[in-house]
């Protein structure tokens, strides 16, 4: 299918032919030489913020061109894996497109590796030169050094004065003078390798994903062409994993190719923090973030009752008004009703949290619940779901300005997307990876007839807007053979006021059973509203009366639901699930092994 208006596969192959990262960046920067690019919080003795260290484009085209000569004297030839492991950092940027420059294929791994993980990822991209933040990445690629045959050169950023033998500090990577990157972009071509994503391994061992310049320089065509504005000077954070495509693409490639003003945020933990310095204009996040933001500010607002009812009342019109702009039915009595809820509250609350400048909020990498997308647009955050896999090198369905609460949008520029027999989601473009790492069993799985199957079940209604129903391998069969989409359920629960996650249970089981998580944030709020300030989680988790609500809760997602898929029994849980854990993917996935592993016992309890 493709949408009326939006380029298709060949009108958009032409736009971006010939282009690749590094050739765009020198455009850019030959442009722009003086705007701020990269920005990381300055501190004081003591870790207290004090200001930003910015680098320009000038000073980033300078070090990416030292990255590349220093890469130049270890012989690093084309097609040869540069593995980076570092947090959100302005370092990574220049050190991913200096190796770019010597077309050599920058891979970022994720920072929980372990060290078993470090050598498997290591050893499948056979890297030969592996750069490390500080002492305790380091610690971590040391344990299995020495089963690392093909590695010759560690480099560290933050290196103190006792390295380990044959470990250098990254300062002497950049000690052999620039590279001409002229010369060295003139000879890029975009059938080469721009990175390799590794899968989080959810299903299995990680795959790596292939993704040419060609495949990058398209998606991000496609991204500028729905967004359709000047974004040359659009401030954003980074923070999520640069091992992940979402932000590779939200931070990094559109930065490089189109200048934004990244502010490096090294642990997700602080980006409440960062929104409040930075006040971003683009600002993706993956659902949890969104349902933090939505529960902070709801349980901020329930301390004061009269207030709370006020705004619930008010954002209760805004759902209504905004409904009818969706709708094109808008009048101009409900948008005068909603400038004036702005001005009274909704413009406080943006402001409160750090949204006040954002133009687009972007979510993906996992369902949002409707509710709460609906809740943002209502107070004035044009918050959109957005579609897309490593495989695709990040978008594959995004509507920002049209949005469908519950559908990710309609398929991007240049991108052809169907529905297979049995609804799998089908899509092809110049964006579709060039396939996985030393697997051809399992590329030829998944690109065939040169389409991609994504393994996500979906719905097209009428205008091309995509439904997720789940993923393909995710799809709980009872034991009395009822297929049941556990993502559908979870959202659901997830609104419930006091759960701030959930997982379903009931593959080959004879009813559906759930964990249910208390939200930190709101579980509090609502016990000092009951009687119960002061107690802990683990003692909510377990309050007859905290049951009772929650039970509450689950009895009224049932009535949204058949028979058969309704939650039968659950199992209220008050350790919240931590991304880029053996419970959580880093961008929060839910790992349904790991959770029924931990579990077990409490699963089994419920089906006792």
């Amino acid at each position: 299918m493709n949408i009326p208006g939006r380029s298709t596969i060949d009108e958009l192959h032409a736009k971006v032919a010939g282009q690749t990262v590094p050739t765009r960046f020198l455009a850019l920067a030959a442009e722009r030489p003086d705007a701020v690019f990269l920005r990381s919080m300055a501190t004081a003795p003591g870790s207290n913020p004090v200001g930003w260290n910015t680098f320009t484009l000038a000073e980033v085209r300078a070090l990416a061109a030292r990255t590349a000569a220093g890469l130049q004297a270890l012989d690093v030839e084309p097609g040869e894996r540069v593995m980076l492991m570092m947090r959100n950092r302005p370092d990574f940027h220049w050190l991913d497109l200096g190796t770019q420059f010597v077309r050599a294929t920058p891979v970022s791994i994720y920072n929980s590796s372990s060290g078993e993980e470090i050598h498997y990822l290591a050893s499948h991209a056979e890297a030969r030169v592996i750069i490390v933040e500080d002492a305790g990445f380091l610690a971590r690629l040391m344990e299995i050094r020495d089963e690392l045959p093909l590695l010759e050169h560690i480099f560290v950023i933050e290196a103190g004065d006792d390295l380990p033998d044959g470990v250098r500090p990254v300062a002497e990577l950049l000690a052999h003078g620039e590279a001409d990157l002229d010369t060295l972009g003139a000879v890029t071509s975009p059938d080469d390798l721009a990175t390799l994503i590794y899968t989080s391994g959810t299903t299995g061992p990680p795959k790596g994903v292939m993704i040419t310049q060609g495949n990058v320089c398209y998606a991000v065509e496609m991204l500028n062409e729905l967004i359709d504005r000047d974004v040359s000077d659009w401030r954003v954070v980074s923070y999520l994993p640069m091992a992940h495509i979402a932000e590779r693409v939200t931070s990094h490639y559109q930065g490089l190719i189109y200048g934004f003003d990244v502010a490096c945020c090294p642990d997700p933990s602080l980006l409440t923090a960062f929104l409040g310095e930075v006040h971003p204009n683009m600002l993706f996040g993956v659902p949890r973030v969104f349902e933090k933001i939505y529960a902070g500010v709801n349980a901020a607002v329930s301390a004061d009752p009269e207030k709370a009812t006020a705004f619930n009342d008010g954002v209760r019109a805004a759902l209504d008004i905004k409904a009818a702009e969706r709708a094109g039915t808008i009048t101009q009595e409900q948008r005068d009703t909603w400038d004036f809820l702005d001005a009274v509250a909704f413009s406080q609350v943006r402001a409160l949290v750090g949204l006040d400048e954002v133009q687009t909020a972007i979510t993906g990498a996992a369902p949002l619940p409707a509710e709460i997308l609906e809740w943002f647009n209502a107070i004035g955050i044009p918050l959109s779901e957005i579609y897309g896999l490593s495989e695709t090198s990040g978008p594959l369905t995004f509507t920002p300005w049209a949005n469908k609460p519950g559908y990710v949008g309609q398929p991007a520029p240049g991108m052809e997307v169907r529905l297979g027999d049995d609804g799998e989601v089908l899509c092809r473009g110049g964006n579709v990876f060039q396939g996985y790492l030393k697997a051809p069993d399992k590329t030829a799985e998944a690109l065939i007839d040169g389409w991609f199957h994504t393994g996500d079940i979906g719905e097209l209604d009428d205008e091309g807007y995509l439904r997720i129903v789940d993923r393909k391998k995710e799809l709980i069969i009872t034991s009395g053979g009822k297929n049941i989409s556990p993502a559908n359920l979870e959202a659901a629960l997830k609104m419930i006021p006091v759960v701030g996650q959930a997982c379903a249970i009931g593959d080959q089981r004879k009813f559906i059973s759930a964990l249910l998580v208390l939200d930190p944030e709101a579980a509090p709020v609502w016990a000092a509203a009951n009687g119960k300030a002061g107690m802990s989680l683990d003692e909510l988790a377990a309050d007859p009366d905290v049951l009772a609500a929650v039970q509450a809760g689950v009895d009224e997602v049932n009535t949204k639901f058949a028979q058969v898929e309704q939650i039968k029994k659950f199992t209220l849980i008050s350790e919240e699930w931590m991304p880029d854990s053996d419970l959580l993917t880093p961008t929060s996935k839910l790992k349904r092994r790991g959770i029924h592993a931990r579990y077990a016992d409490a699963i089994e309890a419920m089906y006792a």
